[in-house]
């Protein structure tokens, strides 16, 4: 698991290979990934949108960005998390995951970015 802070909210990554399939003559490997999201700060926030660079080993990235995560917008008090799963599909055996959320603090009105680490996808025959 890989955790980070960032701006008070700690964000922990577990990654999974899904398996592979052939899609219009092509080969993909789906990955999922399971997000804990935890409020350190003394202040109520609620996540708004994201944005992801997904990289694969054959040098393609995406970018996705959008509203809140699985179709929420959760909403954090102090001490509390939230949890989501989620996934992608690479062409390649390997790959890795970054971006960040924003952020509203309900206390202060301010909008702020928390990162969401770098994080690898591996399916288990292309590991060392």
């Amino acid at each position: 698991m890989i955790s980070q802070i960032s701006s008070g909210i700690k964000i922990s990554v577990e990654t999974n290979y899904s398996g592979s399939y052939l899609q219009n003559n092509s080969l993909h490997h789906a990955f999922s990934y399971q997000i804990e999201i935890e409020n350190l700060t003394a202040d109520t926030v609620q996540l708004e949108s994201r944005h992801w660079d997904i990289f694969d080993a054959l040098h393609h990235k995406d970018e996705v960005d959008g509203e809140g995560v699985v179709g929420k917008k959760p909403i954090l008090a102090p001490g509390a998390s939230f949890t989501y799963q989620s996934g992608c599909l690479l062409a390649s055996t390997y790959g890795a995951m970054k971006g960040h959320y924003n952020f509203v603090n309900f206390s202060t009105a301010l909008r702020f970015r928390v990162d969401i680490p770098l994080f690898h996808l591996s399916t288990p025959f292309a590991q060392n």
